[in-house]
């Protein structure tokens, strides 16, 4: 089952690499969606794949050595047609 979510980042998670680590893995595995930075200095993500790739994605980005997520707000989303992630400006 394909689902879409809409993911905000709180912590150390702005000039650590986050959007690169989060655009590699994805692509990687396969998901779809994109990455931006926040003006309050927050990261905000939409993803969409199988649950558990989604899982496989945060699981490594949680691991990443610079980047520390204190908090994350999920929202599900509808299902968008794409055909890749990509870092939003």
């Amino acid at each position: 089952m394909i689902i879409r979510k809409h993911i905000r980042f709180y912590g150390r998670v702005q000039g650590v690499g986050f959007r690169y680590h989060a655009t590699y893995k994805a692509r990687f595995l396969g998901l779809t969606g994109w990455v931006r930075n926040c003006y309050d200095g927050s990261v905000e993500m939409e993803v969409q794949g199988e649950p558990e790739v989604i899982d496989d994605l945060l699981l490594y980005l949680h691991r990443q050595r610079f980047i520390r997520i204190e908090k994350m707000k999920e929202e599900k989303q509808d299902l968008k047609e794409e055909s890749s992630f990509k870092e939003k400006w």
